[in-house]
């Protein structure tokens, strides 16, 4: 599992730092996890592609206070919170959803 750009123990970067903002998203295009399309574009691969929905299977979202891998699917069906820990998720996430799932 490779967590890649400037981020704390609990996947926070200096785009996105509130206390709810826990969470990695492993980009479809390099196969590595970065907290935001910002830190994606800073120090990813620069071609970024969005997850197709036949593979919203795929551990794909790492809950950055367990540190569990979850697949696309449990991510965006869920309660907003991990189903591992139980801790909170940013309700605003959502809004930037389609910058990487096809939803």
């Amino acid at each position: 599992m490779e967590v890649t750009g400037a981020i704390d123990h609990e996947t926070r970067c200096r785009h996105y730092s509130g206390r709810l903002d826990r969470i990695a998203i492993k980009f479809y295009c390099c196969g590595a996890y970065f907290s935001c399309i910002q830190c994606h574009e800073e120090y990813g691969c620069g071609a970024r592609k969005i997850w197709p929905r036949e593979a919203f299977g795929e551990k794909a979202i790492l809950c950055g206070s367990c540190q569990t891998e979850l697949t696309i699917h449990t991510y965006l069906t869920g309660e907003n919170k991990c189903p591992i820990c139980g801790e909170a998720f940013n309700s605003g996430c959502v809004l930037h959803h389609h910058l990487y799932f096809d939803v």
